[in-house]
């Protein structure tokens, strides 16, 4: 038997996945089949994939092999976004924080086009590098009736009404408009389905408790303040993910809604 190197592996993107999701934050924890989002795999030339991807019409969905190429560092025991604040083995959830960053999402093709798939809703941020192609088969890759662990609980939960209302106050409704008239920029749907299920302090959620019982969620590049009681929460404004000083400084004109965000800060004034 050959033997292979197992300290040392090589892996090449075959594509990258083209989406709406600029941020880790604009990406459900795992795709929405109501969902009617087309979202594209691009695969790169000169690599004979037109020839790999005979056959693959007629099958209605597959599995995208990912790299989570944003993340540094893995972490043996998480916080996952659904359910209680509860760190779990990272074996044991979807987190993208893992000793290898492999990524596995089952997403419905529609239609192959040259080099270009396209297909229905994606968990995986704009320019995630594709590693591989599989073909879903429904009769080795389903088991409807197996347990899933600590997630039977949390879509026990989640199969209930929410347990909060969102309201928003005169000056967020003010800034939200204003961001989706000039910037078409609007993050409040993932947001606000977040805050109405768990408004709590979460890492993973990126909710952070401010003094004087206040509440910052980070949405992508932007922040959302908001307030608790009972069972409401108020959004009371939003405000830039980054100061005035890294938004100006040279070098950082990548940073998205970068102009948008200095705008933004003009006109707050």
């Amino acid at each position: 038997m050959e033997e292979v190197d197992s300290s040392h592996l090589v892996v090449r993107p075959i594509g990258f996945v083209r989406t709406q999701s600029r941020f880790k934050f604009d990406s459900p924890s795992q795709p929405n089949p109501e969902s009617v989002e087309v979202n594209r795999i691009e695969l790169l030339p000169g690599f004979q994939y037109e020839l790999a991807l005979q056959d693959l019409v007629g099958f209605e969905k597959i599995w995208v092999i990912s790299w989570f190429n944003r993340n540094k560092h893995w972490r043996p025991r998480v916080m996952p976004p659904r359910g209680q604040a509860v760190r779990r083995g990272v074996f044991a959830t979807r987190s993208p924080h893992r000793p290898n960053p492999i990524g596995l999402t089952c997403v419905s093709l529609f239609k192959i086009e040259g080099l270009t798939l396209q297909v229905g809703p994606l968990d995986l941020v704009d320019g995630t590098p594709v590693l591989d192609l599989k073909p879903y088969l429904r009769t080795v890759d389903s088991y409807p009736e197996s347990s899933l662990g600590w997630i039977d609980a949390v879509e026990s939960e989640e199969s209930t009404p929410p347990a909060f209302k969102i309201e928003l106050s005169t000056e967020a409704e003010r800034q939200l408009e204003w961001l989706r008239a000039n910037w078409d920029i609007d993050f409040t749907d993932r947001a606000f389905g977040i805050l109405r299920r768990d408004p709590s302090p979460h890492r993973t959620r990126r909710i952070l408790k401010l003094p004087e019982n206040r509440f910052r969620m980070a949405c992508g590049a932007w922040r959302l303040f908001f307030r608790v009681d009972s069972h409401t929460v108020t959004i009371e404004s939003i405000g830039k993910g980054y100061s005035e000083e890294s938004l100006t400084s040279p070098g950082c004109e990548k940073i998205i809604d970068r102009e948008a965000q200095i705008a933004f800060g003009i006109w707050a004034s």
